[in-house]
């Protein structure tokens, strides 16, 4: 990767499904930004006339639309990554909104020594919070911290705020399309693809100046993200497990203490809703393992033609 990382080196990936509001606010966003991306490659697995008139109406340059019939998270990263012409892949979601100062502090960060293989960065909420909405999905550590070695991966980020190397992101076959939103897996794509990283003595850099907002949601959506985040986990653990990996037992058993704990504590604060949700995920996470464990063969490897940059 070349010294003083410029925004021509830069792709941007944003996954869609059937949210063109959500998606035009994410795109503005991001041509507001004091660096602006050699590309950004929009990827609808719900494709609309709409969604695809937002894309021709954003003015940042190389912006383009792809359409995906496959469900899941995973693969429309994967096919962004495909298709993706800059060195550097950063990722943010549809429903999040990049701040000002994002694409130009997640480059700085990819340069800083010692070198990491991957930056991730703060979820904060979007705007005040409206009547009735809650959030999700937050990262809010206003610490900067180089992660490495055997560890929680989901401490280390999320994947709505995230930039790689593209080659390294080739090199590790992208995102494990079993997992994440839309796959039986629900969820822990980005965690898992952190945990590969990691596990294989890769710097994992959180670095919260680099801020991504993401939009408040329902209760209901809340409450699904709960068993879907329990049920990811499971899943994550029982692939590795599967192959062999016995710290994989000791990240599922580390995360259903936490959420036993959680639940306990919350009981005896008579905290009926949070005791419900860390229920919720407890609950899913025993389900999962039992899909991880039971997917059969080895992961499936998406192709990646390397790209000349």
């Amino acid at each position: 990767m070349a010294t003083h990382l410029t925004g021509e080196e830069i792709s941007v990936a944003v996954a869609t499904c059937g949210r063109p509001a959500s998606l035009a606010r994410c795109l503005a966003a991001l041509a507001a930004g004091t660096m602006l991306p050699r590309e950004t490659i929009v990827v609808d697995q719900a494709p609309s006339a709409e969604s695809r008139r937002v894309v021709e109406q954003c003015w940042i340059e190389g912006t383009r639309y792809l359409e995906q019939s496959r469900l899941g998270t995973s693969a429309a990263r994967n096919l962004a990554l495909a298709t993706a012409s800059g060195a550097v892949l950063a990722i943010t979601d549809d429903d999040c909104a990049p701040g000002a100062g994002w694409l130009a502090t997640l480059a700085a960060a990819l340069e800083r020594h010692p070198t990491p293989a991957a930056v991730t960065g703060a979820v904060l909420p979007l705007g005040a919070r409206p009547p009735g909405l809650h959030a999700i999905s937050l990262r809010m550590d206003t610490r900067a911290v180089d992660y490495h070695g055997r560890m929680r991966p989901w401490i280390a980020g999320s994947g709505g705020n995230f930039a790689a190397s593209s080659d390294l992101l080739r090199r590790h076959h992208g995102w494990d399309e079993r997992l994440g939103p839309g796959s039986p897996g629900q969820s822990f794509e980005d965690a898992e693809l952190l945990y590969r990283i990691l596990r294989e003595g890769g710097v994992v850099r959180y670095e919260p100046a680099a801020v991504v907002r993401h939009e408040w949601q329902t209760w209901a959506t809340r409450l699904a993200t709960r068993s879907s985040y329990g049920h990811g986990i499971g899943a994550m653990c029982g692939l590795w497990l599967r192959r062999g990996d016995v710290f994989a037992l000791r990240l599922f058993a580390g995360y259903a203490r936490a959420e036993l704990h959680a639940i306990v504590g919350a009981a005896r604060r008579a905290k009926r809703v949070t005791a419900l949700e860390h229920s919720r995920m407890l609950t899913a996470m025993l389900p999962g393992l039992r899909y991880g464990l039971s997917c059969k063969g080895p992961c499936p490897r998406p192709r990646f033609r390397q790209q000349a940059t």
